[in-house]
């Protein structure tokens, strides 16, 4: 392994994109601790701490603990990644996106220019929403149309130099930089979560919390990486070929499917649905609304119930979305492939059918079984959910992903220039 970093840092061009990504992050992080002015961040960390497990602690989360801090990169990079899933869902119905996606790296750019406009308007509307929020909660020192607008165009830029910084890591950097930000946004919550199951050890006089808290957060890793790593393969043969003067005997390979196509999407997806009605309830009079939100508080039987069969059912739906097994069964008969014993055509189609439908169910239950790891080990154990938050959860999801997807660029890169990768047997396997 200490060769392997060896030879990292003895290839210049893997070098510089080293570093050049570190300097990004570090600017990230710098950021999240530059206050937007006006506000009262003493207030405001002190609602977020007692917000644990709503859909603030989730935002909160995803944007390194710069919404709690009041920060200039309050809202995050996720205005973005909501345009983007509207996006990938528009490309499915809409002829014109369809058109653009098969257009290659120049339709592809299209749309990116599509939704970094589309951002624009969305991180508007979220900073609107999130001022007038803090004016309601009594965390802005001087409230008014002039501190709201000084947030919107804060908060705006904020997000729109964090999309920059992504889109910078990516083609000079080592790997997806929008999924990294993201990432070392939820990783700096590690060093509070350590301090914070120290202080459960020492006050609970439960000394075996020690040993219990890790394994229980490596079993879940070692669960997710299972879950993004596992795929189903699909035999595949092509037909001899004549090219010119060359003949091309017929060769065997196969087709990779995704045990979780969907990835964590799902997972936000229902968090946010089910926590929408929770959170409204702490700020609304209204008898029905209070008693609702209430009952799809974590820990509830809705909650039990609902939160799994939301992260179900969305694993279904944004397969069907992105997986077409009508043209990908159409795109094997015009290049001569077929699966052994499996007719080309509609015959074709319907067997991508039964066998995702197979994979998706399985992969749907344990990821919706992931996701509930963090409050039943919160509730066995009787700790807070922010030290039992890394026990699973769409937060480890992430980290898991984006380090797996990075480690992978980082080896393609060792093995080009004839340098051995972290494994001695095999190559490690990205979530693309």
């Amino acid at each position: 392994m200490f060769n392997v970093f060896r030879n990292i840092w003895h290839i210049p061009d893997l070098r510089k994109r080293l570093i050049f990504t570190a300097a990004i992050l570090v600017v990230f992080r710098i950021g999240v601790h530059i206050p937007t002015p006006g506000i009262d961040i003493v207030a405001l960390g002190e609602f977020f701490r007692e917000a644990e497990g709503t859909i603030f602690g989730l935002a909160d989360l995803f944007a390194g603990g710069a919404m709690s801090g009041g920060a200039v990169f309050g809202l995050g990079i996720m205005p973005f990644i909501t345009v983007s899933i509207i996006m990938q869902l528009l490309t499915a119905v809409i002829p014109f996106l369809e058109k653009l996606a098969k257009e290659g790296e120049a339709g592809r750019r299209k749309i990116n220019q599509y939704t970094r406009l589309g951002t624009v308007p969305v991180c508007i509307f979220q900073a609107l929403m999130m001022a007038t929020f803090l004016e309601r909660g009594g965390f802005v020192l001087d409230p008014g149309w002039g501190f709201r607008l000084v947030a919107i165009v804060t908060l705006t830029a904020g997000t729109i130099f964090l999309m920059w910084l992504g889109e910078q890591i990516t083609e000079r950097g080592v790997g997806e930089g929008i999924s990294l930000i993201i990432a070392v946004g939820i990783i700096s919550a590690i060093p509070m979560t350590v301090i914070r199951g120290h202080l459960v050890i020492i006050e609970t006089g439960r000394p075996f919390l020690a040993v219990m808290l890790p394994a229980f957060v490596v079993a879940g890793a070692a669960g997710i990486v299972l879950l993004v790593q596992a795929q189903r393969r699909i035999p595949l043969q092509h037909a001899k070929r004549v090219v010119g003067r060359r003949v091309y005997s017929s060769q065997t390979s196969y087709i990779p499917l995704r045990l979780n196509l969907a990835g964590m999407i799902p997972i936000i997806f229902a968090s946010m649905l089910i926590m929408f009605p929770a959170t409204i309830a702490q700020f609304s009079d209204v008898e029905i609304v209070k008693i609702i939100g209430e009952s799809l508080n974590p820990g509830t039987i809705a909650y039990w119930i609902l939160f799994p069969a939301l992260i179900i059912f969305f694993c279904y739906f944004y397969t069907a979305i992105i997986f077409n097994p009508v043209e990908l069964a159409d795109n094997m008969k015009k290049h001569g492939s077929f699966i052994p014993g499996v007719r080309p055509g509609k015959t074709t189609s319907d067997y991508f059918y039964y066998v995702m439908n197979r994979i998706t169910l399985v992969g749907a239950v344990f990821l919706a079984f992931i996701a509930i790891m963090p409050m039943i080990v919160s509730g066995q154990l009787v700790v807070p959910y922010l030290v039992a938050s890394f026990a699973g959860g769409a937060g480890m999801i992430i980290i898991v992903g984006v380090t797996l997807d990075t480690v992978k660029r980082v080896e393609s890169q060792l093995l080009m220039r004839h340098y051995d990768g972290f494994m001695k047997k095999g190559r490690v396997r990205g979530r693309r």
